[in-house]
């Protein structure tokens, strides 16, 4: 008997225990992501080849306390014999984990166990051993923790979660050995044998399905591994190894034959199923599992009886659906879990469900209480098995879609929606306006902003003061983004969601996404670009609709001057000019210059201009700093709109700008570009901003705030600020 060390996942080192011990393994201290077990020879090469759950299998060779500098490591490593793990002539390489307080980085400490190893075997008359990263003969591994270090031979080689059957494995897979401990959670093995069928709703390629085939066929998971770490081992016994094997391949042989358990996976993508059917060929259980494609919404019993006739096996549903890691991908996901327990619930009653999720709060959405559930975790990410009991019910009336049932607070928030659409009905009509603001956190608890363009939603949600608890704000959202779909009678997937947090410098031009899924709507008689997905913003600002409105009624002729243009839209208005009235069609500003310093919106920007046929020998854009611009510019403009940020403090700007403390300053410039006549329309965003009374000592300024919201806007009249400025006429 030896000592081995088996590592795995985090959260399932009990299962991987009960594992080697059925396996013939003595287990021992069970620690973080790791178990001690003593066995044999042989039944280490049992563990290889036969555990599940197990990433590597490690024979120790030696354990030193108080192990903290490279010196220390060094001397612990040259204290083995090597001569009894390394055949002359091989190659090795060294897996290092761990740190201390002198050993920071794990190359530098690999490096260190290498030369410990080298020392040792050259001081004893053996060749000196190259170094194999990629394909040694023998892996060493070292383990350092808490000043205890672990030394030993790595007897798996790559980690036996690679079990070969999977060659594309697509977008955040799931480890084959993690699959494996979630259908033993579920208790598949002791299901299998009775012959329970099992279905995974949402198969992707294939996974969890071939892992249950292979405990129904008794298929040990690595036996079409051709070479484990052990065989480039000194002590190796191949004729001990090709028996283990042996009988492996005859209990696979038998297994095949006699699996009564039939596997079900469903998938709408094509791919996905594609890569499902020859992952099963690869791992030889493909006459195990039936794959059909569909969706959630088609999701049946697949057996062939009726379903309810007793004699009809209840079985386990078991899936690893979306996370929603990124938020944008909530509303389609809060329709997805909906819409799981909606098809379980109805069509496979009596049943058992297991549902593997980082989030919690989505697998509430799917109705059915946990009855159990293990916390475990998936690559970084802290996840749960929700196991539950889907209520059996007589009949198969209730086969049909059912309606999902809302939470008081998702009624109340429906409600309030068909309220507001309501409201603006008369005025939308008139307008013909189609992005509109339709709710703007009416109800404090539901605290979102939502803007339809379209057939399209854009939401975002305001972050969550700290007395409100993140789960209960979770849990809001997700009974927002439910009903809205519903609602707005529109796709999921046209619903863009985002969270509206206080911005500084450069955030406003991060990129959330990089989709470039951008479209045309229109305003008035402009055409413009608009992109849900990819920043903060949509490139449009509806709440300044009234604003461009006007712009492009004083336009008529002038020069027009747009100072931090953003995307344009201002300067389209104005160049195309005033709405055709009693069968006239007066013509837009006679020239513009437009000024920004961010590229990604003078881009923008231009393709607006394009999209409305503007001459760009007439309508120019300019990449500058505003102030910087302003004070080095000789033209004067008829019409100038300045519409700066709250604040920024981009790299590209000398300084930083706080538009309450140096709005003065831009003002004053921009009335020195102004030509006598002209008017300067002065903008800004800022909630409790106060117009600089020395202004309106030097100036005509006429507040025309109130007259700027147009009524979708008009519960919140604090969104902007806006003042007509003039020079004023000598008496």
């Amino acid at each position: 008997m030896q000592e081995f060390v088996a590592t795995c996942p985090k959260g399932i080192e009990l299962l991987l225990a009960e594992e080697l011990a059925t396996l013939g393994g003595e287990p021992g201290k069970t620690t973080v992501a790791g178990v001690h077990v003593r066995a044999s020879l042989e039944t280490a090469y049992r563990f290889c080849l036969w555990s599940r759950l197990a990433n590597r299998i490690v024979l120790c060779l030696g354990r030193e306390e108080g192990i903290e500098t490279a010196d220390q490591l060094h001397v612990a490593t040259a204290a083995i014999d090597w001569r009894s793990h390394l055949n002359p002539g091989d190659t090795l390489a060294v897996d290092f984990h761990g740190r201390s307080e002198s050993i920071r980085h794990t190359r530098f400490a690999a490096q260190t166990v290498k030369d410990g190893v080298v020392e040792r075997l050259v001081a004893e008359g053996r060749e000196r051993p190259d170094v194999d990263l990629q394909r040694p003969d023998l892996r060493l591994y070292a383990n350092l923790h808490r000043g205890r270090l672990t030394l030993g031979v790595d007897f798996s080689g790559d980690s036996l979660h690679r079990r070969g059957y999977r060659r594309d494995v697509g977008h955040a897979p799931l480890k084959e050995n993690l699959a494996a401990a979630l259908l033993v959670r579920a208790g598949w093995p002791a299901l299998a044998k009775r012959g329970t069928p099992l279905v995974d709703p949402l198969c992707g390629a294939g996974t969890l399905l071939i892992e249950a085939a292979m405990m129904a066929a008794d298929m040990a998971p690595n036996l079409a591994r051709q070479r484990f770490g052990f065989h480039g081992w000194a002590g190796h016994r191949d004729a001990v190894w090709q028996e283990v094997r042996r009988e492996a391949e005859a209990r696979a042989s038998i297994g095949r034959k006699r699996c009564k358990a039939r596997l079900f996976g469903f998938d709408e993508s094509p791919p996905a199923l594609a890569a499902a059917r020859a992952n099963a060929m690869r791992a030889g259980i493909p006459a195990l599992i039936e794959l059909r494609g569909a969706g959630l919404g088609e999701l049946v019993d697949p057996q062939d009886k009726p379903q309810d006739l007793p004699e009809t096996p209840r079985g386990l549903l078991i899936t690893n659906p979306p996370y929603g890691e990124r938020l944008g991908e909530l509303p389609a996901l809060v329709r997805l879990y909906g819409q799981l327990g909606d098809r379980v619930k109805a069509a496979f009653p009596g049943w058992q469900l297991a549902v593997f999720t980082a989030n919690p709060d989505l697998g509430h959405r799917i109705g059915l209480r946990a009855h159990k559930y293990y916390s475990l975790k998936n690559g970084p990410l802290d996840a749960r098995l929700l196991l539950m009991e889907v209520p059996a019910h007589e009949g198969m009336e209730a086969v049909a879609e059912t309606a999902p049932v809302r939470s008081e607070g998702a009624q109340m928030f429906a409600n309030r929606l068909i309220k507001n659409r309501k409201r603006l009905r008369k005025w939308l009509k008139q307008s013909g306006e189609r992005c509109y603001r339709l709710y703007d956190a009416d109800m404090p608890e539901y605290a979102l902003a939502i803007d339809v363009y379209g057939d399209r939603v854009h939401v975002q949600e305001y972050a969550p003061p700290k007395t409100i608890e993140p789960a209960q704000a979770q849990k809001r959202l997700f009974d927002a983004l439910s009903v809205i779909p519903e609602v707005l009678d529109i796709a999921p997937d046209n619903l863009v969601v985002k969270r509206r947090e206080r911005q500084s410098g450069k955030a406003q031009y991060r990129k959330h996404a990089a989709s470039g899924e951008r479209f045309e709507v229109r305003e008035g008689r402009a055409r413009l670009w608009v992109n849900l997905r990819d920043y903060l913003d949509t490139g449009l600002f509806l709440d300044h609709r009234p604003v461009r409105r006007m712009l492009g009624d004083m336009a008529a002729g002038k020069r027009f001057l747009n100072l931090f243009c953003y995307t344009g839209a201002a300067t389209v208005h104005a160049a195309l000019g005033p709405e055709p009235r009693d069968g006239s069609d007066l013509q837009g500003a006679h020239e513009s210059v437009s000024v920004d310093l961010s590229n990604t919106y003078l881009d923008w920007a231009r393709d607006n201009f394009a999209l409305n046929g503007l001459d760009p020998s007439r309508h120019r854009v300019v990449r500058d700093d505003c102030l910087r611009w302003l004070e080095t510019a000789g033209t004067e403009f008829d019409l100038i709109f300045l519409d700066p940020p709250t604040f920024s403090n981009s790299k590209k700007m000398a300084d930083t700008l706080d538009v309450q403390r140096d709005h003065g300053r831009l003002v004053h410039l921009a009335m020195a570009r102004l030509a006598p006549g002209g008017t300067l329309v002065f903008s800004n965003n800022q909630r409790r901003f106060q117009l600089d009374p020395e202004l309106t000592g030097h100036y005509d300024v006429e507040d025309i705030s109130a007259k700027t919201f147009d009524p979708d806007f008009q519960r919140r009249p604090g969104l902007h600020h806006c003042f007509l400025i003039r020079h004023r006429v000598p008496t």
